[in-house]
């Protein structure tokens, strides 16, 4: 700061001192953003194990730029860094497990699935019973993150991939990932925000949702807001590629669209809760759906998009057909299936439509026998036999509708959560495996 006052001796050591302390907070602040950045060091060859001092590259959260954070800042910034998912939120009913199963008209093979309760996930067949678990808590993987285990993301796998060799990919929501093998043991793990989604390439690669809670004077310039993130990993949780799904918005001819900027600039602006790596298969209709572009769905512009990775920009988007949506999911069919929350006035349904003429061709609502309802995540997947399978992550409810919408397989979670155990674990996603999924690992 520069004056033409002339504060003399006193006045000078005191601006000195305030210069230092400047630096001093600055530098202290540069350290805090750095250290809850995502890095790989597990792997490292000058990192022994993870309870040793960092090693390698570590990444900052643009630290140099961001201006040192007033108390009501930091108080807003710990608010989003514990945003996530309870580990269940509805009463628990007296029944759970498997309630229906018809095998003449269910897609057979083996249920992976993840669950509020706990920090791991469950092989189970179709009639319930568990063939194998996995497990492996937050602390054990960061044992000096103890702050974190405050957040809701550290109780549990928000979601999960299963290798067929039996290793798993899991996610600790806004926190980290690890990978573990088939007997629960830690490979790698990386703490970087990862949450909600991951997808894995042909040749190992990571592709995931990260997230950086931090100040953006253009979108807001008191308060700090959550920036996501599509983030590439090498097999090995090292950091190949990040691309920011805001900037992404801004780079596109989107950038003043309703679909991009009907966020509310404070916050968790877009809630990013879906990444797939597209394969090309529908670049012959829809030239953005390139090989290697990503699907992203963005919850809170009620927005599912394509990202251009190389481009670093949005090329495609489709709105208003859902409203708070999960899971959209490239079909073999060329269609795409959307787990919409709260577009069936005030109900969940899954909706499939067509990408290249918007129209719904398929929609599953319920009925006064069957309505559901999820206010947050859901998932959904179509079978190899044509029927769809359906997770209601809030009331811990998975199930397996035909194209008519008759329930042929119903599986309610056992497993429960609470202070008391009184609440149903929320049940994230249920994954249907191929039926000629049968590794030799599993006895």
């Amino acid at each position: 700061m520069h004056s033409d006052t002339d504060h003399g001796p006193g006045g000078a050591h005191v601006l000195r001192l305030t210069a230092v302390l400047f630096l001093l907070v600055s530098a202290l602040c540069s350290v805090a953003a750095s250290g809850r950045e995502g890095h790989s060091w597990a792997n490292d060859p000058g990192a022994s194990s993870s309870n040793v001092g960092p090693s390698g590259r570590w990444r900052g959260a643009r630290a140099e730029s961001e201006p040192v954070l007033t108390e009501a800042q930091k108080r807003e910034l710990e608010k989003l860094r514990s945003i996530g998912y309870l580990a269940g939120s509805r009463p628990a009913t007296s029944s759970s497990g498997i309630t229906v199963h018809d095998p003449a008209r269910s897609s057979g093979g083996m249920n992976f699935y993840t669950s509020g309760h706990c920090a791991g996930a469950i092989l189970m067949d179709m009639e319930g019973d568990v063939l194998h678990e996995w497990r492996y808590d937050f602390l054990k993987a960061w044992p000096d993150e103890i702050e974190s285990t405050e957040i809701d993301g550290s109780e549990y796998w928000r979601w999960a991939y299963l290798f067929e060799n039996g290793d798993v990919l899991a996610i600790f929501d806004g926190l980290g990932l690890i990978k573990v093998d088939r007997n629960s043991n830690l490979i790698w793990e990386r703490l970087g925000g990862e949450h909600h989604d991951l997808d894995v390439t042909d040749d190992g690669r990571i592709f995931v949702l990260t997230r950086r809670a931090h100040m953006i004077e253009r979108i807001n310039e008191r308060m700090p807001i959550l920036e996501d993130f599509v983030t590439v990993l090498d097999p090995d949780g090292r950091l190949l590629k990040e691309l920011s799904i805001l900037e992404a918005f801004e780079n596109s001819s989107f950038a003043n669209s309703p679909a991009a900027r009907g966020y509310v600039p404070r916050g968790d602006i877009y809630h990013t809760n879906a990444v797939e790596v597209l394969d090309g298969k529908l670049a012959d209709r829809i030239p953005a759906f390139a090989k290697g572009n990503v699907l992203l769905s963005m919850r809170s512009l009620s927005t599912i998009a394509v990202l251009d990775m190389d481009a670093g920009e949005i090329v495609w988007v489709a709105a208003d057909l859902w409203l708070a949506q999960h899971d959209p999911k490239i079909l073999d069919n060329g269609n795409i299936l959307v787990f919409d929350n709260r577009g069936a006035k005030g109900e969940s349904r899954v909706v499939e439509f067509d990408p290249a003429t918007r129209e719904m061709v398929w929609v599953y609502a319920g009925d006064r026998s069957n309505n559901f309802f999820t206010r947050m995540c859901g998932a959904n997947h179509r079978l190899e036999n044509g029927n769809t399978l359906i997770t209601e992550s809030d009331f811990g409810r998975a199930f397996e509708v035909t194209p008519g919408g008759e329930i042929v397989w119903e599986f309610l979670n056992p497993h429960r959560a609470g202070k008391h155990g009184n609440l149903i674990a929320t049940l994230f996603d249920v994954v249907r495996l191929n039926p000629d999924f049968s590794p030799d690992w599993l006895e």
